[in-house]
């Protein structure tokens, strides 16, 4: 199951509107403890209980001192979604379903988190933790 943090609600949106019951984000009815607006820090502990797949555009989320100690100490799991520009939900749509496959393999390959993916147009890549997990 996946969760789109607020970098990438619209992606979160759109899978849901197309019939996907497997992902949740900020707002969503069936995650009340993470409104709109809930700081990284708090809903990550969130998240890593539930044992999300966190896809994000915010590249900074693995690196932050504070933000790194709660991914290690929470097991995240996730997925920068990017491209040489900026995507819009319904390009970062595409993308993800185009590479899907691939990352729900790589997803079984790693298993328990802590880890962190990059899904661009050329596939899926592994990423460095900061700590080099």
């Amino acid at each position: 199951m996946y969760f789109t943090d607020e970098n990438t609600l619209g992606l979160g949106k759109l899978l849901r509107r197309s019939g996907r019951d497997d992902v949740l984000y900020p707002g969503h009815e069936d995650l009340p403890e993470v409104p709109l607006g809930t700081a990284d820090l708090d809903w990550m502990p969130i998240v890593g209980a539930r044992r999300l797949i966190v896809i994000t555009r915010d590249k900074h989320i693995r690196t932050r001192p504070a933000e790194f100690a709660a991914y290690v100490e929470y097991g995240i799991c996730s997925v920068w979604i990017g491209a040489k520009r900026d995507l819009g939900p319904r390009e970062q749509l595409e993308l993800f379903l185009a590479h899907e496959a691939r990352l729900r393999r790589e997803v079984i390959k790693l298993g328990r988190g802590p880890w962190a993916l990059a899904l661009s147009g050329t596939g899926v890549r592994p990423l460095r933790l900061r700590s080099g997990l």
